[in-house]
């Protein structure tokens, strides 16, 4: 009892508490609950009696007026739990739980609130089933019979209502809300459908778009009363109801749609699932649409015949009309269009985002939809910046819209929406063209703003972004659009408008991508791509000269949008056909300044294409694809304004590389663009007219009339110069020379390296020129640096370097000569001279300090600093004035102008322009050759002043000139045709200004005498250059040689003819020491001699460069050489034997060869027989004379005896092999000849090839008696007198000795001799005295000497060697054992095959004179002239027994004759040594070692001795032929064939033909001479 009042007590105080708490908040209304819980769920477990819990629930009922609807709900609860009960108590104690409380709660409430069973148990209703059927029907009606109208026609009088009220006038003070009333009230009196009512409101607003800011508010007030999905799903229905394959969208729908998305009524997400098509069918359709151009591009490029061409063209217009056809609605796309061009850019830009990239804008209404909104957003920046000047331009509003993208303002701003517009846009950008020149003149404003200095850093950051966002735009829209674009030139002009402002690297990266990556990004371009290539096609198979105007119209045309394609067909084409390039330069003239940039890409990419080989197959030649770009390159940058920075930078990229090949496209821009021409080609008298002023050189030095070319030349010199590229151009080219050899010619044809080579310098020379033509004082002076600092820091090689220096010596004396004249005004020539050398010191002064560097301080001992700097530094244009030239021109000029007269047809206008431009050209051309003529005077007359400084010579003048040849002459004669020219010039001038030291014949001697080094070790062009410089040479000497009076005004008595070269410290002498004018003619005989021989070895070695340089060298001094008939005859057949070998060989050296035979043919009227060349002296009286062994020519070897050698080189080759051991032998034996004597410096021919001539006399001569000879040689070898005997009696002939006795009064009159030498003149003297009465018995002495030495000769070659030696000691210098040793048993081929080894021996060993001493040789020219005219008449042996009997007489009388002669002689002699002998000793043993060294003028005994074994062999061989040489042209063929046929027939035959001939010819010659003479040459025959 006590527990139930407490519970009761308990829950009326709750309850109390709870309900005083006026505050309805959760917490209270959930605690009463709960107590009334508890309470009530006390009485139904049994705790507390039902009655006991009504009376407190009656008292707790009032605390609250809800607290019935509280109690119904705890009651619905316990319902619930105990209904699920198995205890049957509970269930009733709850049951009269409720009938106790029925009072307190409504019965009303219960009935919502209880279980129908419940209520029934509780008496509430009957039964249950009915009260559930009953609350069925009640709810049916309630909620599922319909109250509101779907259709219109269920409720016309309410719809009409509404569509009267929206369709209003709107235009007043009615405003959304107003409506919306009006709506609310309509729908609940007429039942109308509320969805009904918003799709009926979305009808209006589509018809009536122009009140956005009244139906915007309506939809989104009324939005309020439906769910947030109904708006979405009215709009998918519509969109629905349109998508059969017949229906289409309304675009009033789409506005609508793209309103409220951007009014977020309504979200993308959710509409974009209702719109057709799927996201897969377009990703697929665009997949299609790439198939298809692919297939459109594989058939443009297959070759169809034309039948079937239209068959094809009919199908795909078939397929066409098809997709035209088949094209559904796309309802995104409408949606997007409507978003664009209301300004939603957010929604427009999520929606491109789920298709392919530029699959919207591929579809014009979108493309045209998006460059409005564009145009819109920048119109405000591009009123400010972008209008031209002048321009008015039509302004566009802005959209009314506050939601569409904020206009820009400033650069900053079109960073934010515009360049993501237009990236969207792409290629599409094509469809407006404003815009598109819109977008480019906002670039060109940002390009001027951006280079404009003064900005801070962050604005510069700013701006580097904005810059490279401009590249991306230009990149990926503006270059695709043009593209797309049908021939827009006017845009193409636009564009270059911001292009120029662009560094030319970024605008070739452009080029670049847009030629090779753009064209494949989109379907549309890959097709534009395949059609400009076929069209390109079309036009280049029909372009020819004549119809180049409508063939560049079109391609003109279709450049405009594509040039990137049409240049790179253009050019393959070039490529592969050169012919095309005159016509394909031609009509490039329509094209824009945008396509002549993109044509100088296409070029340089074409030149850098790694596939292409840059060799042809052969690598020898360079490809002729890239010869073919060359010329084109040349071609089109002179006639159009093609920028030049691009492609002199790629060259100089490639050379920094070590890549010389491309300087071919360097060569031709400068020849094109300058009018500098490098060829080796050029004849004398352009080359005289390159010697000349500017407007000669243009007129006379060229071989094009290259005019017009000063705007060409002039945008030449400013790409080198803004880019920095002059000086680093030639640089690179002056040490790629080198490179070419030794870096890039490792694995190339030596053909290939020397025409890389020769393109190379020739390219260096060429620029050069340019540079010095071109630029002025200033800008050369700033960009060439010093002449040390170029070799010694660039490594430039010192002839690049002067050549590179010297325009800029020539600037600085012009300036500082023009300073001096303006300071003081004098008009003296004296003064204007004094003045000139003046302004020469103050320049030249720091350049001979500079020139020290270069070399070893050892070189300045022979020449000074200011000789070499005024070799280098001059040209020339300095040192003649080509009067000839300037002549030439102003004649063709009055020829022209008389010409112009003359013609009747040509208007009188034209006629008056062409002779006043006539006139002026002639009175240039007379003042530059007077300005010249005045520049030349002052030149010489300083270097007059100079030359005293010139030539040191510390050491001796042969060394000095060494240094000369080998530091000026050599590398500058090679470095171009001028310079070759300049070279002789400069040796004539200074001999002619008797310049102390210099030895003139020394230095031709040296030039002429060995050329075989410097010719193989040329290119081909230095061959040529080389050439030109050995003619000039040859020119002088020879137009000395032609005169007497020439030769004594220009050589008589100037220091370079003196003989005796002593060293400085000995200089002057006498007339006696001059050389006189027939030795001088000997001396030039020598010349041509050693010429021939080179040559001779050089066709001869086999080796592709020695052959080609030495017939290029041959073709060049062809004018002066040969000019000796037989030295000619002797060329001519080795290069007939050329022509034969090389014909299937290598035919370049066929073409060569034949080339010059056919001109030496020509020239063979000209020649002359060697006798008229140089004169022979008339025999002495005396018939015996003293030889002079040891004279200083006593080395020499008769000039005119080289002729045979030469010729019996020719025997047959075939022989080769077979004698190789034997003629080897024979060289031996000279080579330990010469060994043995170190001081001979013999050049002048072989010993074996003569010792044929000798064998076989000595044939016919031992015929029948030889057993008899044998004995009586055995019996006076021992004595004295034959020893002298050995050296004169045999080898020399009679004749020769007496002609040498007149040789030794001569070169006793010039050289100072030796005691020991006057001993050895003694003994040749006795020896000759003797000689008569032991003749025969010495003749046949040698003879068998000969014979047995044939017999040892092929089984014992070392020992006849050291016999050979044996008696050179025992004898004193004996020449006749040596002589016989070299006698071989051989034919006469076999002969000439050892002489011409031995001769190739003596090449490599360097035993010629060459290097030694000119005079020498002339002294032997001297002796050996004289000796050749006995020769003759001494050699034919008469065969006759009668013969020799009755001459036995004569001969008693010439010996008396000889011996009178001789005691006169002897005399004269003695006198001449007292005379001598002082000066000799007073000479001090190594000056005189030194001076034999340097021209051989001392002789010692010893030296001569050591020399006349080896030497004497020579001379005797070579004297006996000199018989062939004398015969008729006819008697030398014979002498030929009967070589040829020597091995076969057999001896005795020709033995006696031979010596007919030879009688004969002996008569005809002895005609001239005494008849005393005559007597005693035919009287020593007989004895013989």
């Amino acid at each position: 009892m006590r527990f139930q009042r407490n519970v009761i007590v308990s829950g009326v105080q709750l309850c109390r508490t709870l309900s005083e708490n006026k505050s309805h908040d959760s917490m209270g209304f959930r605690d009463i609950q709960q107590a009334l819980y508890e309470l009530a769920y006390h009485v139904v477990r049994g705790n507390l009696k039902h009655d006991q819990a009504s009376n407190v629930l009656g008292d707790v009922i009032e605390f609250r007026e809800d607290m019935p609807s509280i109690l119904a709900d705890v009651f619905c609860i316990l319902d619930i739990e105990t209904s699920c009960l198995e205890e049957k108590s509970k269930r009733d104690h709850f049951t009269q739980l409720v009938l106790a409380c029925l009072y307190l709660v409504s019965d009303t409430v219960l009935k919502e609130r209880l279980d129908p069973e419940t209520l029934e148990s509780l008496g509430l209703i009957k039964q249950s089933q009915q009260f559930n059927q009953k609350s069925v029907k009640i709810k049916t009606k309630l909620f599922y019979k319909q109250q509101k109208f779907n259709l219109l026609r269920e409720e016309n009088e309410g719809y009409a209502k509404l569509i009267a009220e929206l369709g209003q006038d709107l235009s007043g003070n009615i405003t959304s809300d107003l409506i919306l009333e009006n709506i609310k009230s309509l729908i609940g009196c007429f039942n109308l459908d509320p969805n009904r009512v918003l799709d009926i409101i979305l009808e209006v607003y589509e018809c009536r778009p122009e009140y956005d800011d009244f139906f915007v508010p309506l939809i989104e007030s009324y939005m309020y009363m439906c769910e947030p999905q109904t708006l979405c799903h009215i709009l998918g229905f519509k969109f629905k109801f349109y998508q059969d394959p017949s229906g289409e969208t309304p675009s009033s729908l789409y506005r609508v749609a793209a309103v409220l998305l951007q009014h977020n009524l309504i979200d993308l997400e959710d509409l974009y699932v209702h719109l057709l098509p799927g996201d897969n069918a377009i990703i697929e359709e665009h997949r299609r649409e790439i198939v298809e151009a692919k297939q459109i591009v594989r058939k443009l490029t297959m070759v169809v015949l034309s039948s079937e061409k239209t068959e094809e063209k009919e199908k795909e217009k078939e397929k066409e009309e098809e997709k035209t056809e088949k094209l559904p609605d796309n309802q995104k796309l409408g949606l997007l269009e409507a978003l664009l061009k209301i300004g939603d850019w957010q929604h427009a830009q999520s929606i491109m985002d789920q298709m392919p990239p530029f699959y919207a804008t591929s579809h014009k209404p979108i493309a045209i939809a998006l460059c409005q909104l564009v145009h819109v957003t920048i119109e405000p920046l591009y009123r400010r910046v972008g209008v031209p000047k002048g321009a008015k331009g039509s302004p566009i509003s802005s959209l009314p819209n506050k939601r569409a993208p904020k206009q820009a303002d400033s650069f900053e701003d079109l960073r934010k929406e515009v360049f993501n517009m237009l990236c969207y846009l792409g290629p599409h950008l094509s469809h407006d063209p404003i815009l598109f020149a819109k977008v480019v003149r906002l670039g060109k404003a940002f390009m001027k703003e951006f280079q404009s200095d003064g900005s801070k850093q962050e604005d510069k950051e700013k701006m580097e972004i904005l810059f490279s966002c401009l590249l991306s735009i230009t990149d990926q829209v503006l270059l695709p659009s043009l593209s797309l674009m049908d021939c827009n030139a006017c845009m193409s002009e636009e564009l270059w408008g911001m292009f120029k402002t662009f560094p030319y690297q970024y605008r070739y990266r452009l080029y670049g991508q847009w030629k090779n990556e753009t064209y494949n990004s989109h379907p549309l371009l890959v097709k534009v791509k395949a059609q400009t290539i076929d069209r390109a096609k079309y036009i280049m198979k029909r372009l020819t000269k004549e119809n180049v105007k409508p063939s560049g119209r079109q391609i003109g045309k279709l450049s405009h949008s594509n040039p990137t394609i049409l240049f790179d067909y253009i050019l393959s084409q070039i490529q592969k056909y050169d012919n095309l390039i005159t016509p394909v330069v031609d009509s490039l003239k329509y094209l824009t300044s945008l396509n002549y940039d993109v044509l100088a890409y296409c070029i340089i990419e074409a030149l850098a294409n790694p596939e292409k080989e840059r060799m042809k197959h052969d690598d020898t030649t360079i490809s002729s694809w890239l010869q073919s770009l060359a010329s084109f390159c040349g071609a089109v940058f002179r006639k159009y304004p093609i920028e030049l920075a691009g492609l002199l930078q790629y060259v100089a990229n490639q050379l920094k590389a070590g890549k010389s090949f491309d300087l071919l496209i360097l060569k031709e821009v400068v020849q094109k663009m300058a009018g500098i021409e490098i060829t080796e080609e050029m004849t004398m008298e352009q080359l005289e007219a390159m010697t000349g002023g500017e407007q000669l050189k243009a007129e006379g030095g060229y071989f094009g009339q290259i005019r017009n070319t000063k705007k060409s030349s002039q945008r030449l010199k400013d790409a080198l110069l803004d880019h920095d590229l002059a000086l680093p151009l030639c640089l690179l080219m002056a040490q790629q020379r080198n490179g070419v050899i030794f870096q890039e010619g490792g694995e190339k044809h030596l053909k290939l390296v020397g025409k890389l080579y020769d393109q190379c310098h020739d390219t260096l020379v060429q620029f050069g020129g340019f540079l010095a033509s071109n630029l002025s004082t200033e800008d050369y002076i700033k960009r060439v640096p010093s002449i040390d600092v170029l070799c010694n820091e660039f490594h430039t090689p010192h002839d690049a370097a002067f050549f590179l220096s010297r325009p800029m010596y020539a600037h600085h004396i012009s300036s500082k000569y023009d300073e001096l004249k303006k300071a003081e005004k004098g008009n003296k020539q004296q003064h204007k001279v004094h003045k000139y050398i003046t302004s020469c010191e103050l320049v030249m002064a720091p350049v001979h300090d500079a020139v020290i560097s270069l070399h070893l301080p050892k070189v300045w001992d022979d020449i000074s600093p200011q000789f070499y700097a005024t070799f280098w530094s001059l040209t020339m244009y300095d040192l003649a004035v080509p009067h000839s030239s300037y002549d030439r021109e102003v004649n063709k000029l009055k020829v022209q102008m008389k010409a112009i007269d003359d013609n009747q047809e040509m208007p009188p206008n034209k006629k008056k322009k062409e002779k006043e431009r006539c006139t002026a050209l002639q009175d240039k051309l007379l003042e530059e050759e007077k300005k010249q003529l005045e520049h030349v005077q002052r030149v010489l007359q300083r270097l007059k002043l100079e030359k005293d400084n010139w030539l040191l010579a510390k050491s001796t003048k042969n060394e000095t000139i060494t240094k000369f040849l080998q530091l000026c002459i050599f590398p500058r004669c090679i470095f171009s045709a001028i310079d070759a020219v300049y070279c002789a010039h400069f040796v004539e001038l200074v001999h002619q200004q008797k310049t102390p030291n210099f030895s003139t014949l020394l230095c031709y001697d040296r030039v002429f005498s060995d050329i075989i080094y410097t010719v193989a070790s040329c290119t081909e062009n230095e061959a040529s250059r080389y050439g030109r410089f050995l003619c000039c040479m040859l020119e002088t000497v020879t137009r000395w040689h032609s005169d007497r009076v020439i030769y004594e005004k220009e050589c008589g008595n100037y220091p370079g003819f003196l003989t005796i070269l002593r060293a400085t410290g000995f200089d002057g002498g006498n007339k006696a020491d001059q050389l006189d004018y027939e030795n001088f003619r000997h001396v030039v005989h020598k010349w041509h001699y050693k010429l021939t021989k080179a040559s001779v070895h050089c066709l001869e070695t086999g080796e592709y460069t020695h052959i080609r340089n030495i017939l290029i060298v041959l073709t060049k001094i062809l004018p002066w050489y040969p000019k000796v008939l037989n030295l000619g005859q002797a060329l001519e057949r080795r290069v007939h034997k050329i022509c034969q070998e090389e014909k299937e060989k290598r035919p370049d050296l066929y073409a060569l060869a034949m080339g010059y035979s056919g001109q030496l043919k020509s020239r063979k009227p000209f020649m002359i027989p060697e006798n008229e060349f140089h004169h022979k002296d008339p025999p002495a009286r005396n018939a015996v004379a003293a030889t002079v062994q040891n004279g200083p020519g006593g080395a020499g070897m008769p000039t005119s005896l080289t002729i045979n050698t030469v010729r019996l080189e020719e025997g047959t080759t075939e022989e080769t092999d077979k004698l190789k051991e034997k003629s080897q032998g024979v060289v031996k034996v000279i080579n330990k000849a010469v060994n043995a004597a170190p001081k001979v410096t013999t050049s002048n021919g072989n010993s074996a090839s003569n010792s044929k001539i000798i064998k076989e006399k000595d044939d016919k001569e031992k015929s029948g008696k030889e057993k008899e000879k044998e004995k009586k040689e055995k019996t006076p070898a021992a004595t004295p007198e034959m020893k002298a005997l050995g050296k004169d009696g045999k080898d020399k002939p009679k004749e020769e000795r007496a002609n040498k006795d007149e040789k030794a009064r001569e070169i006793k009159e010039k050289t100072p001799k030796s005691d020991k030498e006057k001993e050895k003149v003694k003994k040749e003297e006795k020896a000759s005295k003797e000689e008569k009465s032991k003749t025969i018995v010495t003749i046949v002495e040698s003879k068998s000497t000969a014979e047995k030495e044939r017999e040892k000769e092929p089984s014992r070659e070392r020992d006849v060697t050291k016999e050979m030696k044996s008696k050179e000691n025992a004898k004193g210098g004996e020449k006749m054992p040596v002589a016989g040793s070299l006698k071989s048993p051989v034919p006469r081929s076999e002969t000439s095959e050892s002489e011409r080894e031995q001769k190739r021996r003596k090449v490599d060993t360097h035993s010629s004179p060459s290097h030694s001493s000119t005079v020498k040789d002339n002294l032997n020219e001297l002796k050996d002239s004289s000796a050749k005219h006995y020769i003759n008449h001494t050699t034919p042996t008469l065969s006759k027994s009668k013969e020799r009997e009755v001459d036995k007489k004569d001969l008693d009388k010439s010996r008396e004759r000889s011996r009178e002669r001789e005691k006169k002689d002897e005399k004269e002699r003695k006198d001449r040594k007292r005379d001598h002998s002082n000066s000799d000793r007073e000479v001090p043993q190594d000056s005189t070692k030194r001076r034999k060294e340097e021209n051989g003028t001392t002789g010692s005994s010893k030296h001569s001795k050591s020399e006349s074994p080896s030497d004497s062999p020579r001379l005797n061989e070579k004297e006996k032929e000199k018989n062939k040489s004398k015969s008729s042209g006819k008697e030398k063929g014979d002498s030929i064939k009967a070589e040829k046929m020597e091995k076969s027939s057999s001896g005795s035959k020709k033995e006696s033909r031979h010596d007919k001939e030879k009688t004969e010819k002996k008569e005809k010659r002895d005609s001239t001479g005494g008849k005393e003479e005559k007597k005693h040459h035919k009287s020593s025959d007989k004895h013989r």
